[in-house]
């Protein structure tokens, strides 16, 4: 078959890449000049950053993706991933704060047992809560291809369920820092809790049981041994080439519309916000992109506080920072992450939380929320939640046109880059090997 990819992200280079290895003939259209989308780096003045995430849960994800595809990724990485000893530190306007440690329910509970007697035992209890909804999810829904027409009762059950994570953290927890913690993943995605349901909490019992993972030199690592295992696999890359819209005969895809004319397809993986192209823009009206945070990544010189890999400071506005960037001699890498009224200068913001790093900034880019979406093409947050509906209304493996398929952080079976690479495998089981 020859199919065509629409986007490189991950999303679009992890599809791109399984399906050659299945010996698909492939193409790859990326609108912009460089593969990455939001795997990629951005950097200035000797200062690098990631683009996006800078860890991941669920390592197993990517070592499937490379090992399917060619080579295993700590081949290609020359060593391990790195664990990370504290995944977030969280401080609340009380100035209290915790660490919370992955890949470990004892160090959890003694962690937020500093925070106050007992919460370690109330957090351990309801992160315990999420073991059943993941075997749920895990085995009919993120390792496999799933048919919203046609699911399991255990899986209808829970997808279907009315309570909401705001509810289900409002009972379980009667100190609401803990409820920030548990709340945070999807709030920093862009989430109103009150819209999401309650198993998407799911990913606090990842942490603890899996951690959080780095990929040594950082995420634009894993473009560029991507990009390169696409090389190997014979895919045909086309940067700088926008997908305007499919072109659809009776009912099943055809071509793909291009500057230059139509590519004519066997089938498509759509790995953009499907909104992009007319012929899907019906199919998912009844959602919308969650909207990315304000994005600063700031290269600073002088003595600066001893963060960990990622801290959040619960107040109005939100802000996150995150330290893991590159910098030359002397300086260091932040980025910071705002939510929330945003009426001044983040950085005035973040004096106010007594980080103030105003007078070392000597290089900063600023991203706006609808700067991140045009470059990438879609939001890296997906689909915003919108209730329990919402799972239902988005794309994702299969699409309702014939020979279109959908991968990305709009049609992934949950956010972040591990599930963004599972959409990819879940694409590839349907599609199979060619004939």
């Amino acid at each position: 078959m020859r199919i065509v990819v629409i986007g490189g992200g991950l999303g679009g280079l992890a599809s791109a890449a399984r399906l050659a290895k299945l010996g698909h003939q492939v193409v790859l259209l990326e609108a912009a000049a460089t593969l990455g989308g939001a795997l990629g780096a951005v950097s200035e003045g000797g200062y690098t950053w990631d683009g996006s995430a800078t860890s991941t849960l669920l390592p197993a994800a990517l070592r499937d993706l490379f090992r399917k595809s060619g080579r295993p990724l700590e081949t290609e990485l020359g060593g391990e991933l790195e664990p990370l000893e504290v995944i977030t530190e969280h401080r609340f306007e009380d100035r209290t704060s915790v660490k919370v440690p992955g890949g470990s329910r004892a160090a959890q509970i003694a962690a937020f047992d500093e925070l106050g007697p007992g919460l370690g035992e109330a957090w351990a209890r309801h992160v315990e809560t999420y073991a059943p909804v993941w075997e749920v999810l895990r085995k009919e829904y993120v390792e496999v291809p799933w048919d919203p027409r046609d699911v399991s009762k255990d899986l209808d059950s829970l997808l279907n369920t009315r309570e909401t994570l705001h509810k289900r953290l409002r009972r379980d927890f009667r100190d609401d820092r803990l409820g920030l913690v548990a709340g945070h993943r999807a709030v920093a995605e862009g989430h109103d809790l009150r819209n999401v349901p309650a198993w998407v909490g799911v990913s606090n019992y990842l942490e603890q049981c899996f951690g959080a993972w780095r990929v040594p030199g950082g995420m634009a690592r894993l473009a560029e041994l991507l990009t390169a295992r696409l090389e190997t696999r014979g895919v045909t890359v086309l940067t700088g080439t926008a997908a305007r819209d499919l072109v659809v005969r009776g009912g099943r895809v055809a071509a793909v519309s291009v500057e230059s004319g139509d590519i004519d397809v066997d089938a498509v993986v759509v790995a953009v916000d499907p909104r992009r192209l007319p012929a899907l823009a019906p199919l998912v009206e009844r959602t919308m992109p969650a909207i990315p945070p304000v994005v600063a990544h700031l290269g600073l010189v002088g003595e600066l506080p001893d963060l960990p890999p990622e801290l959040v400071l619960h107040a109005d506005p939100q802000i996150v920072i995150r330290t893991g960037g590159s910098a030359p001699e002397g300086g260091t890498a932040w980025t910071l992450h705002g939510r929330g009224k945003l009426a001044e200068d983040i950085l005035d913001a973040l004096a106010r939380h007594k980080i103030d790093v105003r007078e070392q900034v000597v290089t900063r880019i600023d991203l706006s929320p609808r700067d991140l979406v045009e470059q990438w093409n879609g939001s890296p947050c997906g689909v915003l939640w919108q209730g329990r509906a919402t799972i239902r209304h988005r794309l994702g493996p299969t699409t309702p046109i014939d020979g279109v398929y959908a991968a990305g952080a709009h049609a992934a079976p949950g956010a972040g880059i591990p599930f963004v690479a599972q959409s990819a495998a879940l694409v590839a089981q349907v599609i199979g090997p060619a004939k």
